[in-house]
C-alpha cells in the first residue's frame, strides 16, 4: 500500500476528502479486505484521540462550530457503514467461493469414483476378492456382497453372512467394509451367534498338542438333540487324506459335505486349528471360468452401465472331481495372492504367499472336513475309524431334503 493512498485513507477517514476521491475511494475499499483493515486501525486510532480529548475537555463550553463537529460524527458513521458493507461483502463472497469449490470437487469426485471402479470389471474384481477370502478363511461360510459407490473415491461393500445347515441356507450374521481406491482397513464382522462360532475348530491328525481334545461330550449333545432336527459337524481326520479319497467316504452317508480344510503347512504346527485355510464343496467360480451364453449392455447413468449376462460353470462329479475342485482351490489362493492387501480386509490372518507355496509344492491334502445333515446320521460317524473328533456348530429344525 502506497503512502499517497495511505493519506487519501487519512483524509477519507477525517471526511476531508473531496466528493471525486471518496467515490474512488470507496470502490477501492470494496474490492480490497486489506485496505478496510487498515481503514479500520486508523478509525480506532481517530476515536481513541477524540475519546482522550472528550476526557480532557469535560466539563468545558464547546468551541464554536459544533454544526461542523455533528457533521464530521455523521460522515464517520456514514463511513463505517460502508467498511462494514464492504467486509460482510468480502465474507459472503469468500464464503460462496469455499462453497462453490466444495460442490465442484464432490461432483468431480463422483465422475472419478464410478469412472474408476467400472473400469476394467473393478467393482466385479474386488467383490470377487473379498468373498472369496471369506470363503477360503471361514468354514462354511458365504457372502453375497452388495456395491454401493459413494463420493470421494470411496467404495462400500456389504452382505449377509450365510452357513448350510441342513438344506438350508442360514443366516449366520454381516460383513461390510469400505475402500479407497481399491485399499481399506480390515472389514467388520458381526456373527449372529459369537458363542457358537468359538467352536468351529479341527484337530490336526497325529500331533502331541492336540491330545485331551476329548469329544465325547459333543457325541452326548448329538444323541440328546431330538430325531426331527439338522446339524452343523466339524470332523477332525485321522490321516491326511486327498479329495476324491474324502468325497468317495462321505458318498454313502446322508449328509451334505459343505467345506474342506486343507493342510497349508502351518496347520501341523498348531495342532488345535482355530484359523483354517480351506475350499468351500461348491467350487467358487471366477469370471473367467464361467462360459458367457448371453450378455446384454444397458446406461444407467452418465457414466455407468449394466451388462446382464447368462452363463454357465464347468460340470462338477457330486462325490468325484477331485482334481478340478484342487485346482479351482489354488486359482482362488493366487487371486488372493495378486490383491494381498484387500484379501486381508476380509481375512487378515491368512498367509497367502506361504500357504499357496506349500500347496503347490506339496499338493492339497485334507485334515478336516465341515458337513451337515440329519442328527442321526451325524452319529453314525461315531463308529467310523477316520473321524477323530468331531464339534458340533448350528442346529436347526428338520429341514433336510434328501
Amino acid at each position: 500500500m502506497s503512502d499517497a493512498f495511505k493519506e487519501k485513507l487519512r483524509k477519507y477517514s477525517e471526511g476531508s476528502l473531496p466528493e471525486e476521491e471518496r467515490a474512488e475511494v470507496e470502490q477501492e475499499l470494496e474490492k480490497l479486505e486489506v485496505y478496510q483493515g487498515y481503514l479500520d486501525e486508523l478509525m480506532e486510532q481517530e476515536d481513541e484521540q477524540s475519546a482522550r480529548k472528550a476526557e480532557w475537555n469535560r466539563g468545558q463550553v464547546a468551541p464554536q462550530g459544533g454544526d461542523y463537529t455533528l457533521t464530521k460524527k455523521k460522515s464517520h458513521s456514514r463511513e463505517k457503514r460502508i467498511v462494514r458493507r464492504g467486509k460482510w461483502k468480502a465474507r459472503f463472497s469468500n464464503t460462496m467461493t469455499v462453497l462453490s469449490v466444495f460442490l465442484a470437487f464432490t461432483v468431480l469426485s463422483s465422475i472419478i469414483t464410478a469412472v474408476y471402479y467400472s473400469t476394467g470389471e473393478r467393482m466385479a474384481q474386488y467383490r470377487d476378492v473379498l468373498s472369496s477370502a471369506i470363503a477360503v478363511s471361514h468354514p462354511n461360510t458365504t457372502v453375497h456382497l452388495n456395491a454401493n459407490s459413494k463420493v470421494y473415491f470411496r467404495m462400500e461393500y456389504s452382505g449377509r453372512l450365510l452357513k448350510q445347515v441342513g438344506s438350508d441356507q442360514v443366516d449366520a450374521g454381516s460383513y461390510s467394509t469400505r475402500l479407497l481406491f481399491g485399499l481399506g482397513g480390515v472389514g467388520t464382522y458381526n456373527w449372529t451367534d459369537e458363542q457358537t462360532s468359538q467352536n468351529h475348530m479341527f484337530i490336526f491328525p497325529q500331533n502331541n498338542q492336540s491330545q485331551g481334545m476329548e469329544d465325547s461330550g459333543e457325541w452326548e449333545r448329538l444323541e440328546k438333540l431330538p430325531e426331527g432336527t439338522v446339524a452343523e459337524a466339524y470332523l477332525s481326520f485321522d490321516q491326511l487324506y486327498g479329495t476324491d479319497e474324502l468325497l468317495k467316504k462321505l458318498e454313502p452317508l446322508n449328509v451334505l459335505p459343505v467345506w474342506f480344510a486343507a493342510d497349508d503347512g502351518t496347520s501341523a504346527q498348531n495342532g488345535v486349528v482355530t484359523t483354517p485355510l480351506g475350499f468351500p464343496y461348491h467350487p467358487i467360480w471366477h469370471a473367467d471360468d464361467m462360459t458367457v451364453q448371453a450378455r446384454t449392455t444397458e446406461k444407467s447413468g452418465w457414466f455407468t452401465r449394466v451388462t446382464s449376462s447368462s452363463s454357465t460353470s464347468p460340470s462338477v462329479e457330486a462325490y468325484g472331481s477331485g482334481e478340478l475342485r484342487e485346482e479351482n482351490f489354488l486359482k482362488t489362493l493366487r487371486l488372493l495372492q495378486e490383491y494381498k492387501t484387500l484379501s486381508r480386509n476380509a481375512a487378515p490372518f491368512l498367509k497367502v504367499d506361504e500357504s499357496l507355496s506349500y500347496l503347490e509344492k506339496h499338493g492339497v491334502h485334507l485334515y478336516g472336513a465341515v458337513i451337515t445333515g440329519p442328527v442321526k446320521e451325524l452319529l453314525k460317524l461315531q463308529a467310523s475309524p477316520w473321524v477323530k473328533n468331531i464339534r458340533i456348530g448350528e442346529v436347526r429344525l428338520w429341514n433336510w431334503r434328501d
